[in-house]
């Protein structure tokens, strides 16, 4: 199978289509979620919507995540006079049902009943409060770092992701990641991709990957990152730390050096045809199956 063909049959195989299982599981959690936070703050006519990588178009079956904003009005305490009181009003709400677990300014949500305790609902709750009336720039609270809060638009996030021109080269290296455990944020992915593939958008989608791993293997150490919604006010370098980048170009080379000694099908793994009578004749990758064929050794495994 050419290059081209074999990596739309894997993000075929990485869609969600609209009708599955796991995208109406995540649609009714979101809406329960909605309800929660609809009963608990009522009063503050909360900003309630998609984010993440749904909204962006990103979105992958072997490793997927639903955001839910929640933002409260610039002016409103009901909710709590800081964000901090804001982040952990909403974690006690959510804990009535969910089993939640904090992140940096995020919530996840898990199982709380005993017959299904812990298992992950892949939904991040995004607490926050508008700066103004406007509802476009907005707050978060943030664990780490000096001044505990974040400025961000979850508009511009999505606009500079999904009309970047390359979301499936981003979804090709999102699998890459997952499949290699790499611990970068999906967030810093996203950016230097769209960053390093800005003059390549109308090349080969094998093209746009090899570039971006060739960047990682040869210049990692000149790769950086800006929030497009905050780009002087927020300091993204974490995302970025030597460690992170020191695994990124070892991966790189060693997918590179795969790449070159036995093809696309050793880094991403075999497909075959779907012989499930109601799936429409699609595609699909055999899941899970790059543990399965020729991978680089992973030297990055030992990193601190």
């Amino acid at each position: 199978m050419e290059a081209e063909k074999y990596l739309q049959a894997v993000l075929n195989s990485q869609t969600l289509a609209q009708d599955s299982q796991e995208l109406k599981d995540l649609q009714q959690h979101r809406a329960d979620v909605e309800k929660i936070l609809r009963e608990h703050f009522g009063e503050c006519s909360p900003t309630i919507r998609y984010g993440g990588s749904k909204a962006k178009g990103t979105m992958i079956r072997e490793s997927y995540d639903l955001d839910v904003i929640c933002y409260f009005p610039h002016k409103d305490d009901e909710a709590g006079e800081t964000l901090e009181e804001i982040y952990n009003n909403v974690k006690e709400a959510l804990s009535g049902k969910y089993l939640v677990e904090p992140k940096a300014s995020a919530l996840r949500l898990k199982a709380r009943d005993s017959k299904n305790y812990g298992i992950d609902f892949h939904i991040d709750v995004v607490p926050g409060r508008f700066t103004d009336d406007s509802k476009t720039d907005a707050f978060l609270y943030q664990s780490s770092g000096e001044k505990k809060r974040l400025k961000t638009n979850l508009d511009v996030h999505i606009r500079h992701v999904k009309d970047s021109g390359v979301t499936d080269a981003i979804r090709l290296l999102k699998l890459w990641k997952v499949r290699n455990g790499l611990k970068v944020k999906n967030f810093a992915l996203e950016l230097f991709t769209i960053d390093l593939l800005k003059y390549k958008k109308s090349v080969a989608l094998e093209k746009q990957v090899k570039h971006v791993w060739e960047k990682l293997r040869d210049e990692v150490d000149d790769i950086s990152i800006e929030d497009p919604a905050n780009p002087t006010g927020n300091d993204l370098t974490e995302l970025l730390s030597p460690e992170i980048r020191q695994a990124l170009s070892l991966l790189a080379k060693g997918t590179l050096e795969t790449l070159d000694k036995s093809g696309w099908e050793a880094t991403f793994g075999p497909v075959e045809e779907d012989k499930n009578e109601n799936s429409g004749g699609k595609i699909e990758i055999l899941r899970r199956a790059a543990t399965a064929v020729a991978v680089p050794t992973r030297p990055w495994a030992d990193l601190p």
